[in-house]
């Protein structure tokens, strides 16, 4: 079956664990020149042998071809397609059904998302683990959406003003957020730094005594804002929603609603299936769609950049699977929920990290531009 990927632009060979990046199958040709026309000895009748002057010289063939037309027709009843997209697309199922999908994401949050982190949205009938894959039974289809590459949210700045406005309004803030995003996606914050500086620990105290003095420790815990240092022990309290609530009409009212949109879209029950994933053994989780850090180039920086070399290594899980059968109109519908959540999470998202970094340039006066981090494209 051709697979059909959203991607802007091919992954370096380095991320081959999430995805072998194949081309899609190709149409096969078959061309045959054209015969001479046959002359017999007799005279010509009803029965003689035709010229294959009319007959199709060409003819094209797509691999798993139903499965293609099923998921046109399914992406149509949701309202994703139409027939005037299906002419436009030359009726090519591959195209239209790109096309239909990429529609449904729409340009300006395509474009957001693109700005901000580099998420690979694939459909296909194989799930893939190291480039090999096995094909899904009973006519199964499986949507996908890969991390190539980390956005980064710096949120010290935004916490401060917060808590300069009402004292544990900064901290209800990041509780708030944090909890909002493990319910979606894989992400890095204080407290994978905080393991990573255990693991740390452990190996110098596991080290000869000669060499224990070369390690560095990051101190996270001494990084962290005062606020947050208060409340580590604590997390997303009951009083947190009163607060949030009490300020929702003040000066930082369009942060807070975009926390509220995104507590409510992290809140929607959209189970994946996790039977395929767990069949194919992968490495790790997924990889982190978000850095979490509060100031440039923290200890929580360091400790992600640290880990990143190494992230890459093994196989890592989709960020989200969603398998499905297109003949089957409840399944189409769930699926089209789960990526309609993801993206209008990320959408959210990612306008709150714009809105920050756009404040933070008119009320401070650091570089809110972190510059490379180790996990990029891969």
């Amino acid at each position: 079956m051709q697979r059909i990927d959203t991607s802007r632009r091919r992954r370096p060979a380095g991320d081959g664990p999430v995805r072998g990046d194949r081309q899609r199958a190709a149409l096969h040709s078959i061309r045959t020149p054209s015969a001479p026309r046959i002359t017999t000895l007799a005279p010509a009748f009803g029965q003689a042998l035709p010229t294959v002057d009319t007959v199709p010289t060409e003819y094209n063939h797509e691999v798993n071809a139903e499965l293609l037309y099923d998921l046109g027709a399914a992406l149509v009843k949701a309202g994703l397609g139409s027939p005037e997209t299906w002419q436009r697309c030359g009726g090519n199922a591959v195209v239209f059904a790109q096309h239909s999908i990429m529609s449904g994401i729409g340009a300006q949050r395509g474009d957001l998302l693109q700005r901000n982190v580099e998420f690979h949205l694939q459909v296909s009938e194989v799930l893939e683990r190291d480039g090999y894959g096995s094909t899904l039974s009973n006519g199964q289809l499986a949507v996908t959406i890969e991390c190539g590459g980390s956005g980064y949210l710096k949120i010290g700045p935004a916490l401060d003003a917060l808590e300069d406005q009402a004292e544990g309004l900064g901290a209800a803030f990041y509780w708030t957020l944090i909890q909002a995003l493990y319910r979606v996606m894989r992400i890095y914050d204080h407290d994978d730094a905080l393991m990573y500086e255990e693991r740390l620990i452990e190996y110098a105290n596991e080290d000869d005594e000669e060499n224990r003095s070369q390690y560095e420790f990051p101190e996270v815990e001494k990084a962290l804002p005062t606020c947050i240092q208060k409340t580590l022990k604590e997390k997303w309290r009951l009083e947190d929603r009163r607060l949030l609530r009490a300020h929702g009409e003040g000066p930082y009212r369009s942060w807070i609603d975009r926390l509220r949109k995104m507590q409510r879209l992290s809140r929607l029950r959209l189970e994946q299936w996790r039977e395929p994933l767990e069949d194919r053994y992968y490495d790790g989780p997924p990889l982190p769609s978000l850095l979490v850090a509060f100031k440039e180039r923290d200890a929580i920086t360091a400790c992600f950049d640290e880990e990143g070399q190494h992230m890459l290594e093994g196989s890592s899980e989709p960020t989200v699977c969603v398998v499905f059968s297109p003949q089957k109109a409840d399944e189409v519908k769930h699926a089209v929920r789960v990526i309609e959540r993801f993206v209008a999470f990320n959408t959210e998202l990612f306008e709150l990290v714009e809105e920050l970094q756009e404040w933070e340039k008119q009320h401070a006066s650091s570089d809110s531009n972190r510059g490379e981090p180790s996990l990029r494209a891969a």
